[in-house]
């Protein structure tokens, strides 16, 4: 173990040699230190000298025959300390603290791995989560979900195993934004900030077998994915295939208004709400063109809560009435509507 740190410090196998071999016998010759670490006296003369220059060593030049004496290793270790110690604001100063070039993909069997990277999505999320789990897995999220409610982050929660629908509207209540409950049990599946362009906001996703979270050793299995459109697929699977099996069981009151949301489909999922509360909205958006649109919601396309107002798959949109005409406004990444959103501000009209 000790040879292995010393590599790890950038020491070579010989310099290991030599390193110790001196450590055991505090100061010794040239020749003394050849014979004991079993390397030639040259390498000896040309390791000592590196050793000095790194601080771990005084050679004595003056000695006949020349000896070289360890640095007692608190004393050595302490200046290596405050060396490192010196450098690190100016790299520091230097670091690009990027995302990683490389994106996860990572096969997960085990039920504690799986719960624990799910956990773990849900406290790093910074504005959106969807979870699909069997209902005997909710009690370990529950803190998680409720904490992520009030950061303000939009939540889905797809439970399944759910027979008593009744008893689920009950239980669930304020674990989401949304709940829907289903019989089956097939998938278990998280997603976090997927379709973000801030770099600074890490994407999670994990999509696997329900049988993954039984607690049964090679029972089930998931790939769990950190790359934006890898993330953007699950996202994409959950809200086309499986969210609408379930039936809507919870849904949150809507915020007060006037609010501004830089998350789209928050955007979209409170001016449903809001619809469906039989409030007239106006509108105020900024756009990655650089444009402020405003005017009155004239259409919300989604398929969130009930009622479904979406005409394709995932459509997720609001249209304004302007001084121009009827235009059409998307979230991150917006390819069919007229505009794409940063912001947008809902209040009553």
């Amino acid at each position: 173990m000790l040879r292995e740190e010393l590599g790890d410090f950038g020491f070579s196998d010989k310099e290991i040699d030599v390193y110790l071999a001196l450590l055991s016998r505090g100061e010794a010759t040239t020749s003394t230190i050849s014979e004991d670490a079993d390397v030639s006296q040259q390498a000896v003369y040309n390791i000592t000298a590196r050793l000095e220059d790194r601080g771990f060593v005084r050679v004595n030049d003056h000695a006949s025959p020349k000896t070289t004496r360890a640095i007692p290793p608190k004393k050595s270790m302490a200046n290596l300390t405050e060396r490192i110690g010196s450098i690190t604001p100016i790299l520091t100063d230097r670091f690009n603290d990027t995302k990683p070039q490389t994106p996860e993909l990572k096969m997960v069997k085990s039920q504690e791995t799986a719960l624990k990277r799910l956990r773990n999505a849900i406290s790093n999320a910074q504005r959106e989560v969807i979870v699909a789990i069997p209902e005997h897995v909710y009690p370990e999220i529950e803190a998680e979900l409720q904490a992520a409610i009030e950061r303000d982050l939009l939540v889905f929660l797809f439970v399944q195993d759910v027979d008593d629908l009744d008893e689920a509207r009950k239980r669930f209540a304020g674990a989401a934004n949304v709940v829907r409950c289903w019989s089956e049990s097939i998938l278990f599946l998280y997603a976090t900030d997927t379709q973000s362009t801030n770099p600074s906001i890490s994407q999670a996703a994990l999509i696997g077998d329900a049988q993954l979270l039984s607690g049964n050793h090679d029972s089930g299995d998931g790939v769990a994915v950190s790359e934006r459109h890898l993330a953007g697929s699950v996202h994409g699977v959950y809200f086309s295939a499986y969210w609408p099996a379930g039936t809507e069981v919870f849904i949150t009151d809507p915020d007060p208004l006037p609010k501004t949301f830089e998350w789209f489909r928050q955007a979209v999922f409170q001016a449903m709400l809001h619809q469906k509360a039989d409030t007239d909205l106006w509108a105020e958006i900024d756009t990655t063109s650089g444009e402020t649109i405003s005017g009155n919601v004239s259409q919300i396309r989604q398929a969130l809560i009930e009622p479904t107002t979406n005409e394709y798959t995932l459509e997720t949109s609001l249209y304004l009435e302007t001084d121009v005409g009827e235009v059409s406004v998307g979230g991150q990444n917006a390819i069919i509507e007229d505009y794409e959103a940063t912001s947008v501000t809902l209040q009553p009209n």
